[in-house]
């Protein structure tokens, strides 16, 4: 019976290793690549803040300019390091049903001078806040979900602002780009990296966009995609909105349907779907609007469908139930990674800190895939390990083991030896212009 409930340790290592030592690659010099692979160590580590501080000290470096310089001025490319775990994705996680999800999350700021800030609707806080928004690319199959990859949103105020670019090192090749926009590049080159896929999914801000869709289309991607109840679409009627269409449908017309596994049980809605054959174009394929109706107060959901072949209807309720996989992974990354944790300013660092995060969660998340693949590794009476439980037993099993219990002293004396410096600094200025 004990075997039951042995985990793969000795598997993640490998995996981590295996990771690791691709993204390693992509670095010229020694220092980085083992720096690369402490941080994200670090990422992984229960730390109660995580920035480059507590991650050196996590990794036992003599200071945080070693991780400083890592993120902000060593030479790589983020992208291809994003190249890379979107390989790795495909690899452990990759199915030919796979699904894209695209999501924005921001991050609550202060001031103005962090790159992309400024006052707009933030969905994480619901409101209007001074933050950062972020455009994320998750892949969801029937194996995991991980986020592979990500877009900064440049709002016109900072695109078109000349010293600000500067100031922040934005790119001149960086142009103000909405967040479809931003979407359809990210989906674009998922697609040219062969990542497998066959749906894409997203919310209201991407549904409502007609060139996305026409994109997706192009891509023979099939796509469920949420509208607004005053979307227009083309019907034998006529153009009428979503909420006439839901207004006109018959009780029989709906069927009640799990959009997938919830943590308090199956997610049931009532679900409905018209075809619109009056919406084809050049690329063929089917239409349809997806209605769905919340059981216990009949508010509606509506969602554009289309297929480059004839789908049943439970199968656009699969894929617009995953679209909350992304917000699953928005909670594992901040809660438990950092995601929002970082403390740069400029566009590179930002991006820096937040591909290694997407490495760091897509690691987790291939690594709960060997577990979940073991028939003994779940007994009963047990969930299968989650990716924040994984977190958890890896740096227990694997990272924390490592580690010489002396970089606690040597962090100790050099913190003092910095607040030191500091407090001398600070009463010698004073003295300067005080009695």
């Amino acid at each position: 019976m004990a075997a039951a409930y042995r985990v793969d340790a000795r598997r993640w290592a490998g995996l981590f290793d295996g990771l690791m030592d691709t993204i390693g690659a992509r670095f010229a010099r020694p220092e980085p690549r083992r720096r690369v692979r402490d941080f994200v160590a670090g990422l992984l580590a229960p730390l109660p803040v995580k920035n480059c501080w507590t991650i050196a000290e996590h990794a036992g470096d003599d200071g945080p300019g070693g991780m400083q310089d890592l993120i902000g001025r060593a030479s790589w490319d983020d992208a291809l390091v994003r190249a890379d775990v979107r390989d790795f994705v495909a690899q452990r996680l990759g199915h030919a049903d796979g699904i894209l999800v695209v999501d924005e999350t921001g991050d609550l700021k202060k001031g103005v001078h962090t790159v992309g800030v400024q006052r707009q609707y933030s969905g994480t806080a619901g409101k209007i806040e001074n933050c950062q928004l972020a455009v994320h690319l998750s892949y969801a199959s029937p194996l995991g979900h991980t986020l592979v990859d990500v877009a900064l949103y440049l709002p016109r105020s900072w695109a078109d602002d000349p010293q600000r670019r500067t100031e922040a090192g934005v790119p001149d090749s960086v142009t103000f780009a909405t967040k479809p926009q931003l979407a359809r590049a990210l989906i674009d080159t998922a697609v040219a990296g062969g990542l497998p896929c066959r749906w894409v999914t997203g919310d209201e801000a991407y549904g409502g966009d007609p060139h996305l869709a026409t994109a997706l289309r192009a891509h023979q991607l099939g796509y469920v995609l949420a509208v607004a109840c005053t979307h227009r679409v083309p019907t034998g009627h006529g153009v009428q909105q979503s909420g006439q269409i839901a207004a006109a449908l018959p009780s029989t017309a709906w069927q009640r349907m799990s959009a997938g596994d919830g943590a308090k049980g199956f997610r049931y809605h009532d679900w409905a779907f018209v075809d619109l054959p009056k919406a084809e174009d050049q690329h063929g394929g089917r239409h349809w609007m997806l209605i769905r109706r919340n059981r216990t107060t009949g508010e509606l959901a509506f969602y554009r469908c289309w297929s480059p072949h004839p789908v049943p209807l439970h199968h656009l309720v699969t894929v617009a139930g995953r679209r909350w996989s992304i917000e699953e992974s928005f909670q594992a990354t901040k809660s438990g990674l950092g995601l929002d944790q970082h403390q740069h300013r400029r566009w590179k660092a930002w991006h820096r800190w937040t591909t290694l995060v997407i490495a760091a969660h897509a690691f987790l998340t291939a690594a709960a895939t060997l577990s979940t693949s073991s028939v003994t590794s779940v007994p009963d009476g047990l969930i299968a390990i989650t990716v924040n439980e994984l977190r958890r037993l890896f740096h227990a099993l694997i990272i924390e083991p490592a580690r010489p219990r002396a970089d606690a002293i040597t962090w100790s004396i050099y913190r003092r030896r910095h607040q030191h410096a500091a407090k001398t600094s600070h009463y010698t200025r004073q003295a300067l212009t005080e009695p």
